[in-house]
């Protein structure tokens, strides 16, 4: 058993070997010796019984750590996980479940699907999956939803306290990269563009001939909260709207065969359509190919906020057993030559942390607008609510806004979308919710300044310095309750988003949106001014 867990680390070395400076060669071999050594000493010498599997996870984990995010280790289950979001299709029970703080929550169940049949519902805690209790698990509680098509698995469940069992028949989830297209007005289409998965371009295009079959005139594609995904799938959504040969992105690597240019290579449907696309801080990777790639082409407005600034290219590498190594390979370029990439994993301050990048470079668009490079795309037209703050960040990962969201819906029954109104006393409602929670957050500031306190140093500058430093500190904790009022705009269009999708689904909250959402009324009154549209441009 022992001896077997060390085959995989002799093909990480053929890898890594294999796509190293010859120069290297002695040392990687050097340190591969070392680590192998050390690890079957420790496996055999070792006080207690070890568990090799796991102690080789942490270590490649650990190492990993140190280079970006975005290079991973990936076991049978996160392959398999991978699989489903390039392909969009798998068979379970059509819900976003997620784990949080030892809880098995579902986020979202899918219309019409397996678990929205079955009575789940975003909030409900699954305790048990068949005989299996979850507690007792970990990430790999989610796989027990997975199954083959049309076998059944019993859930119990808690909802508001009150434990609940359902049973639920999985089928074929199909995953839409295009969830949604409607015409705004007689001659306005909107399409939501949610992810770039093996589905992307060829959905896209159908629901841009759909809506130009019914006069639409103009278009406004929404990559908001897209996270990116396939290289190929986003240059075949540009391909829609660009013509044939024109360079999309490059990439750029020390391996010499990463480094290409990526062109269209098909007949678009329409190099002429009025075209605005739409970003926030959660549009990343190839959103942002695709929304550089317009912007530097002067084919769309880009309007929003400032996308999330992710410039790296990454590529599954097979391994033993099932394995894969995800591995940043390059770094992405925008047809004007600018990489976007926003925090810089390479230069570390002294903490140990990636800089961000604050000095940017200019670049040109084809017009000759200014366009700049590191930092995210920047939106021609900016809407002020979708800029990203570290307080809404935090009350969304921390699960607030969620959590006051469950508890709304079960207190406020809606049956009828134009009943929705999310008023100015229910807003206050969510800000003694939140005091209630005792939730709190550190800015960047806030830990630089508490590392200082923690430090020798600070005793140096003696007790009144000191004294000054706390001051500041709880002066910055007792203004974070009052930044509910600066940032309400961001966070009440992040409640309503959630509100509504729990009442009327995801097709309810862009039925909304077409009517309620400000990014999508400007971008509708900017396409219908042909001279302000081109001014922009040009």
């Amino acid at each position: 058993m022992k001896k077997k867990i060390l085959i995989p680390i002799v093909t990480l070395a053929i890898l890594v070997v294999s796509s190293s400076f010859k120069n290297d060669f002695f040392e990687i071999a050097k340190q591969l010796e070392i680590f192998t050594t050390m690890f079957k000493e420790l496996n055999m010498n070792y006080v207690d019984e070890t568990n090799p599997a796991e102690l080789m996870d942490t270590a490649i984990k650990s190492m990993l750590e140190e280079l970006d995010p975005y290079t991973q280790f990936m076991n049978e289950q996160d392959v398999e996980g991978f699989k489903i979001n390039t392909a969009g299709e798998y068979s379970g029970i059509g819900a976003v479940v997620r784990n949080f703080e030892g809880k098995l929550l579902v986020i979202e169940p899918y219309k019409g699907y397996p678990a929205d049949k079955a009575g789940l519902k975003a909030g409900d805690e699954i305790v048990r999956i068949g005989d299996t209790d979850v507690s007792k698990l970990k990430e790999e509680a989610t796989e027990l939803l997975k199954g083959s098509n049309k076998s059944d698995v019993t859930i119990q469940y808690k909802r508001q306290g009150v434990l609940k069992t359902t049973t639920v028949t999985r089928a074929e989830i199909e995953i839409d990269a295009v969830p949604y297209f409607n015409m705004i007005d007689q001659q306005t289409g909107y399409i939501v563009l949610s992810k770039f998965n093996s589905k992307a371009a060829s959905q896209t295009k159908d629901a841009l001939e759909e809506l130009k079959s019914k006069g639409a005139q103009k278009i406004i594609l929404d990559l908001r909260n897209n996270p990116g995904g396939l290289l190929t799938e986003a240059i075949e959504v540009c391909n829609l709207f660009v013509p044939k040969n024109e360079l999309i992105v490059s990439t750029k690597s020390k391996v010499k065969k990463f480094n290409k240019q990526y062109h269209t290579r098909k007949k678009p449907v329409d190099t002429q359509i009025p075209l605005v696309v739409l970003i926030n801080g959660r549009s990343a990777s190839a959103s942002e190919i695709v929304s550089g790639a317009l912007q530097d082409l002067d084919r769309a407005i880009i309007v929003g906020a400032k996308s999330f600034g992710k410039g790296l290219v990454q590529r599954p590498i097979k391994l033993n057993y099932g394995t894969q190594l995800k591995v940043t390979i390059s770094r992405y370029y925008t047809p004007s030559g600018r990489c976007i990439q926003s925090t810089d994993y390479w230069n570390r301050d002294d903490q140990g942390n990636a800089i961000v990048k604050k000095d940017f470079n200019e670049f040109h668009t084809r017009n000759g607008r200014k366009v700049y490079d590191g930092g995210g795309i920047t939106p021609d037209i900016t809407i002020d609510h979708l800029k990203d703050n570290s307080l809404t960040a935090a009350l969304v990962e921390n699960q607030v806004i969620f959590d006051y969201a469950t508890h709304y819906y079960y207190n406020h029954p809606i049956k009828n979308i134009a009943d929705f109104n999310f008023t100015n006393s229910d807003y206050q409602q969510f800000k003694s919710f939140v005091k209630s929670r005792g939730f709190s957050y550190q800015t960047n500031t806030e830990k630089a300044l508490k590392k200082i306190m923690q430090s020798d140093e600070i005793d140096e500058y003696g007790p009144e310095i000191k004294a000054d430093y706390q001051t500041l500190l709880d002066d910055m904790e007792n203004s974070k309750l009052s930044s509910l009022d600066q940032y309400k705009a961001s966070i009440q269009k992040n409640i309503e988003d959630e509100l509504i999708v729990r009442y009327f689904y995801r097709d309810g909250l862009y039925d909304y949106y077409l009517k309620n959402d400000q990014a999508i009324a400007k971008s509708t009154v900017l396409l219908n001014n042909p001279i302000k549209y081109q001014q922009v441009l040009k």
